[in-house]
């Protein structure tokens, strides 16, 4: 026969509280999806934090430059300011850098010139990732005829060299206006992110969820924006955040070279291109918008540094 189970209690002494068990409430930590844990990570990366402060404080100048300088930065005036040195007591005045050959106020051009790179920059990017990715990833999933014609296109433009043909590009222009930068640098710049997302589209279609989305009767639309592109979209932010700093660079590199922006339009190239004539008796008019150029190419890159950090599961 089995043993009868033994439900006698134990007497506890007298004045002595019972004592019942408490179970031990576990929780499990939410699983954080990849741009959750990303921003997790950047918050915390100093990188992050000091680029990201530079890259904001440069986009309220482009936007707003009146809070930084009451001055114009086309007025000249040759009689009284010409190659005026610096006057480093006066903080946000138009005298603070000094003057150019022309008499202008450098700390104003420095102000309004970034005006010109932030919107080559951003509208570049924009313009290289959208068309990148729609070739990388029709490339990429299709495969076949539409793959081959369209990777045998990328190869064709990544033979180009790129300043080179921005060059010849911008030449054949009469206006060379900030738009006209913008088509130029965006019809060379497409053929980086384009290579990234078709990679990234062919690893991530072989994955099971796709698979099964398919064997679900999924639609294609359905599988490339519900499935593909929010997977295969982090290796393209990072080769874009990353290649922003390069677009500002190309701009100030065909400005200084002429054939890029031109007067009237305020640019950092321009003032480069301007101030090396007079590197010898006023440096300062070469140095300011020469360093302004580098802290925001700089800012940039460690910008997308710190994403391509945060996003790139090897690097964890």
């Amino acid at each position: 026969m089995p043993e009868a189970l033994d439900t006698s209690a134990k007497k506890l002494p007298a004045g002595e509280p019972a004592t019942v068990p408490v179970p031990v409430d576990v929780t499990a930590e939410k699983t954080r999806s990849l741009w959750s844990d990303a921003w997790h990570d950047l918050r915390r990366s100093p990188m992050f934090v000091i680029s990201a402060v530079l890259i904001l404080l440069l986009l309220v100048m482009a936007a707003f430059p009146g809070l930084f300088t009451g001055a114009s930065p086309r007025d000249a005036d040759l009689s009284n300011h010409y190659l005026g040195e610096p006057n480093w007591s006066h903080i946000f005045r138009a005298d603070w850098f000094g003057y150019d050959g022309q008499g202008r106020s450098i700390w104003a051009r420095m102000v309004y010139g970034a005006r010109a790179s932030i919107i080559v920059s951003v509208g570049v990017t924009a313009l290289v990732t959208l068309l990148g990715t729609l070739i990388g990833v029709l490339a990429g999933y299709f495969g076949g005829w539409l793959d081959a014609i369209l990777f045998r296109l990328t190869d064709v433009f990544s033979g180009i060299p790129f300043m080179l043909g921005a060059m010849v590009v911008l030449t054949t222009f009469a206006e060379r206006t900030v738009w006209v930068v913008v088509l130029a640098l965006a019809f060379l710049g497409w053929t980086t992110i384009a290579r990234v997302a078709r990679g990234s589209v062919i690893t991530i279609k072989q994955a099971d969820y796709v698979t099964a989305a398919k064997a679900l009767g999924a639609s294609t639309s359905r599988i490339l924006f519900r499935h593909i592109l929010p997977n295969a979209i982090a290796p393209v932010i990072v080769v874009a955040t990353i290649a922003l700093g390069g677009y500002i660079a190309a701009e100030a590199t065909l400005s200084y070279l002429g054939i890029g922006l031109a007067e009237p339009t305020v640019s950092w190239g321009i003032d480069v291109s301007a101030g090396k004539d007079q590197l010898r008796n006023a440096p300062h008019v070469l140095m300011m918008p020469s360093v302004m150029v580098s802290i925001t190419v700089l800012a940039f890159l460690m910008f997308g540094e710190a994403v391509r950090n945060a996003l790139d599961p090897k690097l964890r």
